[in-house]
């Protein structure tokens, strides 16, 4: 892997992002280049870009999440025939494409990843009201990359899920942005393949100093507010339950539809396996007394839990889609927590690490039972 720096004119970082980006197209390194596009409203939303042109709407720095990419990324990538693709994604989203990999929802050959340090997102509606209130600090948020301290505008936060984000920075990507640690109007340091670099014509170069220390700052004050959080909602599941904890669910499945993750063709929740003969419902109310509507809610989050928790990467997608504002992804990032350190996995750090549950050890569980 080369270092390098793409230089950038007048403080122009995002103009030299494009440039980049649109090399892989004119350099026929890539068919297509998949995205996040600001439309014309100023919204912006993935795409899959062919026309060089085009990519001036391109931005790979917008502090905006409505969706993990890695979802999008998964039909454009698993089956023959395909394209080359480039993918820019955040480290969240590259994290779940690697699970979705290893689930064969998505492959890696005849695509280039992209990786991008994060240094927080809005929720969409927040920066949708940020545009309509005096802009986005997108800039601010660059030049705060270099000391670590990026924060979000005043009167709006982060999304929860990357103030409790440990792992801000590009990693496991064929070419990353390295952003922390860097004066981006001096040049955005870059880390890719040296056949790559020697096809776009770039020369090794140095970066600033300094990165390591700086993503280590971020992750261990983000590692402290997750903590924190982790904490008071293991005290709410003890002391109401999961039922409790999400007594407001309507089920309306959004976060199962928005969770990059959850893949199944066929839902069980999707069925109508759950759909009862109305005399089912009366009857359960005569005999409890009162029945909760809508029904098996609590069923719903343990099936999604028993299915994703060991791959879930803490994106925190399925917290921002629910309508009841239900702490979703505090529930999977604290079990997830348990019970992947159980099975000493770390969801997203390969995709050569086999997945614990169809993995057969013959050491595991020694201690349950008896003893080998």
């Amino acid at each position: 892997m080369m270092r390098t720096v793409i230089p950038v004119e007048n403080n122009d970082v995002l103009g030299a992002a494009r440039g980049f980006l649109k090399q892989l197209l004119e350099k026929e390194i890539v068919e297509a280049v998949l995205a996040p596009m600001e439309t014309p409203s100023g919204s912006v939303t993935p795409a899959l870009v062919a026309d060089p042109a085009l990519l001036d709407a391109a931005n790979p720095f917008a502090p905006v999440m409505g969706l993990n990419a890695a979802r999008v990324v998964g039909p454009v990538s698993a089956r023959e025939p395909r394209g080359r693709i480039a993918a820019v994604l955040r480290p969240c989203e590259m994290r779940a494409l690697v699970e979705l990999v290893k689930l064969q929802q998505a492959a890696l050959e005849d695509l280039v990843t992209i990786v991008v340090d994060c240094p927080g997102t809005y929720r969409v509606t927040d920066y949708d009201a940020m545009r309509a209130n005096g802009g986005v600090n997108q800039d601010d948020l660059l030049a705060a990359m270099q000391s670590g301290e990026a924060a979000p505008r005043e009167g709006y936060v982060f999304r929860d899920g990357c103030q409790m984000c440990e792992k801000p920075h590009a990693e496991g990507a064929d070419i990353t942005f390295e952003l922390f640690g860097a004066n981006l109007s001096a040049g955005i340091p870059l880390s890719l393949p040296d056949e790559l670099a020697e096809k776009l014509g770039l020369a090794p170069a140095d970066g600033p100093g300094g990165r390591a220390e700086v993503v280590e700052k971020v992750a261990a004050a983000r590692r402290q507010a997750r903590d924190t959080r982790f904490s008071e909602i293991r005290q709410r599941l003890a002391n109401e339950g999961i039922a409790g904890v999400f007594a407001s669910c309507i089920r309306c499945h959004n976060c199962m539809t928005t969770c990059p993750i959850c893949y199944c063709k066929t839902c069980l929740f999707k069925s109508p396996i759950f759909d009862h003969d109305p005399a089912q419902y009366l009857n359960w109310a005569q005999r409890k007394g009162a029945y909760r509507l809508p029904a098996d809610t609590t069923i719903f989050h343990l099936t999604r839990l028993n299915h994703m928790v060991l791959s879930c990467i803490g994106c925190g997608v399925c917290s921002d889609a629910c309508p009841a504002d239900l702490p979703v992804a505090r529930v999977f990032r604290a079990v997830g927590q348990d019970l992947q350190a159980l099975f000493e996995y770390e969801p997203g750090r390969s995709v050569d690490d086999p997945l614990p549950l169809i993995t057969f050890r013959e050491d595991e569980w020694t201690g349950v039972g008896e003893e080998r």
